[in-house]
């Protein structure tokens, strides 16, 4: 590791960070992961995505795995214009010949290699001794020396090898040509000052140890993914690999987001850097989530939502007064627009005051504690304090008021292949009813339809979530809904065994709590679905 110190004393210029490449795995061990898999037209989306993010070797896939695979890292060999392509490849004859036809239009083209070194792997999976090991790892390196612009061969299960055999087998790998050595802890076993150690071990012996890349690729079995990949950056590797979201086998891959994020947070101390625009970092997470449908915990470092939101009263001030009291980086290094001050019941004055005033409301001293007490109240009572509950409560009104508009009649009907339609009534608290029927391109946006005509709205939902809240046939099914109207953000959700009903049940609430903050003249209008 860097001296800190020395460092922080030479940040003017006097000492150059060291460059660490990031070579990205998403649409290699991150797709093949169950429930990430991702068709050719994600997979150039997402390739198109990580190149804007400036990572430097893009591992695009697995050509001999299926026809699918090679025609998809074709096409984004031959899209990539600053970045590496890459293709994966058992050290078997046909899987480097597919993977050089996949590459052959690239403008940077690497074949990667892996074939077991560990005695487990050498007795139980390859049934080889060391010998016939070192012999198939040279013979695919040179056969890929002559498809690619570079190769790079990993050691499988390195961290479970030998040492010295370790260090033989990368000097005949270096020897045939390869110019990046990677040794993976393929099933996360290993602690950081163990893998600090073993790639240390592995510069100072490994014969062209000073000529080659040396590479981390860390599982994250035990949660030490990022962790064991910072301790090899430390040690002297220049390459990580690494996946968006760190998805990936079993419990994922080292978090590219959270490696390159303590690299610019701790650049002094690890003397190193990268060239990934952090500024799309969230976006490139956000883009991996909607092409796979599967979402990050809301606590994930980096881009989970709440890794620059804040509820504790005393952070809450803090933040107040100065930012970093409680954030080592800002918001927008990586994508996300600001930090969230989340209103709930550990929240204190101060923070309700600061909302309160950018909603337009000054309440005096008396008003004010009038106005704490009912939003204590109303946050024991829900997980999260929206900008609408406070204007119901600084207005005076109930922010779980039902009404003015309700529910009497809902039917849908669904044509396969076609259009689908639905028909609602609903009955105003001051007598009116209103029945419409409304076509659209499925069932939920056909009862938004029915419901905008029958209460005079314009429903533009910006987002739509349906998650089941309990178990069985009969599970009930929770909606939520948030729309954009008046500069600010309106949520509206609705539960039901009928996740048509429970979608209705959340537009409604949208358009009841527009209209009860609305001035009795104004019309009510929801922003765009």
């Amino acid at each position: 590791m860097k001296n800190p110190q020395h460092d922080e004393q030479n940040e003017g210029g006097d000492v150059a960070a060291e460059h660490v490449r990031i070579f990205d795995t998403t649409l290699r061990d991150g797709e093949q992961t169950p429930g990430f898999s991702m068709d050719r037209r994600a997979k150039l989306r997402m390739a198109q995505m990580l190149e804007a993010l400036g990572v430097d070797v893009l591992e695009a896939g697995f050509p001999q795995a299926s026809p699918d695979d090679f025609a998809a890292v074709a096409q984004i060999a031959g899209m990539l214009t600053t970045t590496t392509a890459c293709a994966l490849a058992r050290c078997v004859p046909g899987d480097i010949d597919s993977a050089g036809r996949a590459l052959a239009s690239a403008r940077r083209s690497r074949i990667h290699v892996f074939l077991s070194t560990s005695p487990l792997h050498r007795e139980h999976k390859l049934n080889m001794s060391k010998q016939q090991v070192l012999d198939t790892a040279v013979a695919a390196v040179e056969q890929a020396m002559k498809l690619a612009h570079e190769v790079e061969f990993s050691a499988e299960d390195a961290m479970r090898t030998e040492p010295e055999f370790l260090v033989e087998v990368f000097d005949a790998a270096a020897a045939a040509g390869a110019t990046t050595l990677n040794a993976p802890d393929t099933v996360g076993y290993m602690m950081p000052a163990e893998i600090a150690e073993r790639f240390a071990y592995l510069i100072a012996n490994v014969k062209r140890g000073k000529h080659v890349v040396f590479s981390s690729h860390c599982h994250n079995d035990l949660g030490l993914g990022v962790a064991n990949s910072l301790a090899a950056v430390g040690a002297g590797a220049r390459q990580v690999e690494c996946t968006i979201n760190g998805i990936g086998e079993r419990a994922g891959n080292a978090a590219l987001e959270e490696i390159v994020m303590a690299m610019k947070v701790r650049g002094a101390w690890l003397g190193t850097d990268t060239r990934i625009d952090t500024r799309k970092l969230y976006p490139a997470s956000r883009l991996l989530t909607e092409l796979t449908g599967q979402n990050v915990q809301r606590n994930k470092a980096i881009v989970g939502a709440n890794a620059f939101a804040h509820e504790s009263g005393i952070h809450q001030h803090g933040m107040l007064k100065h930012r970093g009291t409680y954030e080592i980086m800002r918001p927008q290094e990586v994508g996300i627009a600001e930090t969230r001050l989340v209103l709930g019941k550990h929240s204190g004055r101060a923070a309700l005051r600061q909302r309160l005033q950018a909603l337009g409301h000054a309440p005096d001293e008396a008003a004010m504690d009038d106005i704490f007490a009912r939003f204590k109240a109303l946050a024991d009572r829900k997980r999260e304090i929206h900008d609408e509950d406070l204007e119901a409560i600084a207005l005076g009104q109930d922010p779980d008021a039902q009404g003015p508009w309700r529910l009497l009649q809902l039917g849908t009907s669904t044509h396969l292949g076609g259009s689908a339609s639905a028909s609602v009534k609903l009955r105003h608290d001051d007598g009116r009813e209103a029945g419409e029927a409304a076509i659209g391109d499925g069932p939920v946006d056909a009862v938004l339809r029915a419901i905008e005509r029958a209460t005079g709205s314009t429903l533009d939902v910006t987002e739509f979530q349906v998650r089941a809240v309990s178990e069985g046939g009969d599970a009930q099914g929770h909606a939520q809904l948030v729309a954009r109207h008046a500069e600010r953000d309106w949520r509206g959700q609705g539960v039901s065994t009928d996740i048509i009903e429970a979608t209705a049940q959340a537009a409604l609430a949208i358009v009841n709590r527009i209209e009860r903050q609305a001035p009795a003249s104004a019309p009510v209008v929801v922003a765009h679905l």
